[in-house]
């Protein structure tokens, strides 16, 4: 080995050690976020409880709830689609239970569907508490006029519909019928993008060492 070869083999080396070593940090990171997923995936399907007198967005996200109570009339619909269905709107309503107003986001209606009657009377709903976090500085603004929203906005939806800002996310509605089918809440819109971050950095790693090994057999031909 010649001295022109010292650099840029410490050079490969240290650069090749530091993308294994992130691509291994991303491979910790993916075992930590299955954990993650797995104990959401256990509270969402967990026993139903009373609704709590104050939900925290924090403590009390995905917690499954159990309401006896009556859907006002008052709903807005929500821009959404459905894989395999198309698009089509998510129906969130006022519902009150124990005298109190919450949201309740009943589940999703094709464009095609004709109109949804909302059930009378008293009834039963499961789900599960929710503050989804789907606005940014691309979402449109809401159209009053064409009662139609483009992100389920929890604070903003309730203040337009006079209720707490709580959102129950149907799981079942005791005699909702079928024009509008529940989405319930589980984990696939978590994004978990570890593994193909950690393929990433291994792929930069082996190409780094072979860039090397072709500069360093250039060096030797040249100083043979």
């Amino acid at each position: 080995m010649t001295k022109r070869m010292i650099l840029p083999l410490i050079f490969g080396v240290v650069g090749a050690a530091i993308l294994l070593s992130l691509g291994t940090w991303q491979l910790r990171r993916l075992a930590w976020k299955e954990g993650v997923l797995a104990e959401i995936e256990a509270r969402i399907h967990d026993s139903p409880v009373a609704l709590p007198a104050a939900p925290d967005p924090e403590t009390d996200r995905f917690l499954p709830v159990q309401a006896a109570g009556r859907f006002t009339g008052e709903q807005v619909r929500v821009l959404a689609s459905v894989k395999r269905v198309g698009a089509g709107h998510r129906l969130i309503a006022a519902f009150e239970t124990d005298g109190r107003r919450v949201l309740v986001d009943r589940g999703f209606l094709p464009l095609q569907s004709g109109s949804e009657a909302l059930p009378e009377g008293t009834l039963t709903l499961t789900g599960n508490l929710h503050w989804p976090d789907e606005v940014d500085s691309f979402t449109p603004g809401p159209e009053p006029d064409q009662n139609l929203w483009f992100a389920r906005d929890v604070p903003a939806l309730a203040g337009h519909m006079g209720t707490e800002p709580v959102l129950i996310v149907a799981r079942e509605v005791s005699g909702q019928g079928g024009a509008v089918a529940p989405l319930p809440v589980d984990t696939s819109g978590i994004p978990n993008d570890h593994l193909g971050y950690a393929v990433t950095w291994f792929g930069l790693a082996i190409v780094w060492l072979g860039m090397t090994g072709l500069l360093l057999w250039r060096i030797r031909r040249k100083t043979v």
